[in-house]
């Protein structure tokens, strides 16, 4: 007997019967025939282990250990889509494509939005190779160990694949293996899971992927990027991913206009109550990759799809009282606090009253009964107030003066719907919560050190401002509550290690007002450093791409504080990095300084991302639409009529990539 070939067989057998019943919903053996093929091939793989494969169907039991998950770049960034909730928001929708694509025939793939946990897979040759969560879009944790131990996702792939691609879904619990992991927990005397959504996020954080493989997980794929996929629409994606092995759910449909859309929504707002898992919505995506290509995305989201939300489910309880919180730029948010309810999945005893224009405007009173629900199926916001069971002795609410932590008046400026305790530099959770926000993953990013240890660093004296966390020693943080020497080392050389951390999310970290990831990276890429910036003016700042008067109010503000400059420079005494690290590229020039270029099309040399690149290489500018402003529009096939018609209008020169090419060699 060949053993190599009687392996190799067992495997190929074993992956189509798991292919079977856990994607297609068919089995064609007992799960006893099943399990007596799975353990002659453990067997002989055990005798032989010259022959092991990482991605065996026997592999999928688990048993690795993952005590700290990587963290891993996405090669294609994951964005998140914009919501709306009504059909008039998704009829607003379309004429925003049709702007910029003009008036041409489109088609929509509608599809139903799961709610679980979103992963990226990537696949080489064949095989899966690594298995990412979301994290912030631009990196997630490597959980490939616990995602190998999902039956309906395939090891190894079949047809005619490319060599390397990434394929985009979302792990979630179906409702029958949710109830019956309760069910066992009660038995024993255990607390139950809230609901299917968290506890299947938390399935892919688990340390030993042999509890994931007892969790009865199932994967559902939906998109995938990559270069030269063989194919050139959604839907056809998906049907492509079916036969390649993933399990792409058969509820999409591909609608011809917004008429087919809306019959879709109509369909699953009523029947989505049928389905074995959990969906919150649907997501209509445009249909052709071109059309795709054409719309481009915004800072955080495609253009060319958007999230319609079912109608949240509402409840009523009684609001027991007002609570307000504050947070770190100052701004007062009151909270009401609720009888526990049962709400979309989980118990609900908070709820946002968002400012005192909502407060009065809802008249929501202390004792009240109230009507929540939650916003977008997750942040919990009281609607209205079941006027009808009010006391007679109410009263209206009296929004607080003073602040709830250092007694400071409270102030309100001009058009603003917040209330701010002004105490900047000595109101606890304010401090507290710009040293958050500086360690957060999206700006310093520093290991060992969470949100709790900040509170306690600062409330035993050894922090005040972020500058001081550079200033930190391991045996003055041993003394605290729940650290031990190890975990002291951690903490320290993570905020050491953050000294690599590039200038535009040291920017972000500092916790300027309406300064966010994006106007971060494009004020790092205007002036370079913190002195150029620290120094600009009004009428310079508002001249940077995307910087209105409010944020470079702002941005000026921070720097006129004499303490804010007084702990910059401590962070550059302590090497921080304040300024851009330029990448020497040594084919760039100043060929096309002060020129603004927009692309558009499909090109045939080159990518849309290589043509962009070497005009920023070059000393040029890409603009997201022509204005103008703009010096030429960079056209490839399927250019949008709509900007070839603006083009044509404001005299705008259209090039090819060849006449490009000439440009700037």
């Amino acid at each position: 007997m060949d053993i190599q070939k009687t392996i190799q067989s067992l495997r190929n057998e074993l992956n189509q019967h798991n292919h079977n019943y856990y994607v297609l919903d068919a089995p064609v053996i007992s799960d006893y025939e099943f399990d007596l093929k799975l353990k002659e091939l453990q067997e002989l793989e055990s005798n032989n282990p010259e022959y092991f494969d990482e991605n065996s169907p026997t592999q999928r039991v688990g048993g690795s250990i993952t005590k700290n998950f990587s963290t891993v770049a996405h090669d294609h960034r994951m964005y998140s889509l914009d919501n709306s909730y009504s059909k008039e928001e998704i009829i607003d929708w379309e004429k925003r494509i049709q702007k910029v694509l003009g008036d041409v025939p489109l088609e929509y793939t509608c599809e139903l939005k799961y709610d679980g946990a979103s992963i990226s897979i990537t696949y080489e040759d064949g095989f899966l190779k690594r298995a990412v969560t979301r994290g912030d879009g631009f990196q997630g944790d490597d959980v490939t160990n616990n995602i190998k131990t999902i039956k309906s996702v395939p090891l190894k792939l079949k047809g005619n694949f490319p060599a390397k691609f990434d394929i985009r879904g979302e792990i979630i619990l179906p409702f029958a293996g949710f109830n019956k992991m309760n069910q066992e927990l009660i038995e024993i005397g255990e607390t139950p899971y809230a609901n299917p959504r968290n506890t299947a996020s938390g399935s892919l954080k688990l340390q030993d992927s042999a509890l994931v493989a007892k969790r009865p997980l199932d994967c559902l794929l939906y998109f995938l990027v990559g270069s030269n996929l063989p194919f050139k629409s959604q839907f056809e994606g998906l049907e492509t991913a079916r036969n390649w092995g993933f399990k792409a759910p058969k509820e999409a449909t591909l609608a011809r206009d917004l008429e087919g859309v809306f019959t879709f929504i109509d369909y699953w707002d009523i029947h989505r109550h049928d389905l074995p898992y959990e969906t919150d919505g649907v997501v209509i995506k445009v249909n052709s990759f071109n059309h795709q290509d054409e719309l481009g995305y915004t800072a955080k989201s495609p253009r060319w799809a958007i999230a319609y939300k079912f109608k949240s489910e509402q409840v009523s309880t009684v609001l027991n009282s007002i609570s307000y919180q504050v947070g770190r730029t100052g701004a007062i948010t009151p909270v009401a606090n609720l009888q526990g309810v049962q709400l979309a999945g989980s118990v609900v005893k908070r709820a946002s009253l968002h400012n005192a224009d909502q407060i009065e405007k809802l008249d929501i009173r202390v004792n009240d009964t109230v009507f929540v629900e939650k916003g977008g199926e997750i942040i919990p916001k009281i609607i209205a107030v079941d006027l009808s069971k009010r006391e007679a002795d109410s009263v209206p609410t009296r929004y607080i003066t003073h602040c709830p932590e250092c007694d400071t008046l409270l102030i309100r400026n001009a058009g603003e719907a917040n209330h701010y305790c002004p105490n900047f530099y000595g109101c606890p959770p304010q401090i507290i919560g710009r040293i958050q926000h500086f360690i957060s993953r999206k700006a310093m990013d520093i290991d060992g050190l969470g949100q709790e240890t900040v509170a306690l660093l600062f409330i035993n004296g050894l922090i005040n401002n972020y500058a001081d966390l550079y200033e930190l020693k391991v045996e003055q943080i041993l003394p605290l509550e729940r650290m031990a020497q190890k975990s002291a080392e951690n903490l320290v050389a993570g905020v050491q290690n953050s000294k690599n951390i590039p200038f535009e999310r040291v920017l972000y970290a500092l916790g300027i007002r309406f300064v966010g990831e994006t106007v971060a990276k494009k004020l790092a890429k205007h002036y370079k450093d913190i002195d150029a910036l620290s120094q600009a003016t009004l009428p310079n700042l508002v001249l940077v791409d995307e910087i209105g008067e409010r944020i470079a109010q702002s941005v000026i503000e921070f720097f006129d504080n004499i303490q804010n400059r007084i702990i910059i420079e401590r962070l550059k005494s302590h090497e921080i990095q304040l300024a851009v690290i330029e990448k020497i590229n040594p084919n760039a020039t100043d060929k096309l300084a002060g020129k603004i270029f927009v692309v558009s099309g499909v090109f045939e040399k080159f990518s849309r991302d290589d043509l962009k690149k070497a005009i920023e290489d070059n000393g040029g500018k890409v603009g997201s639409s022509i204005s103008a402003k703009t010096h030429y529009v960079l056209a490839g096939d399927n250019m949008g009529p709509a900007k070839l018609e603006k083009a044509s209008k404001l005299n705008i020169p259209i090039i090819s990539e060849v006449q490009f090419m000439e440009l700037i060699n």
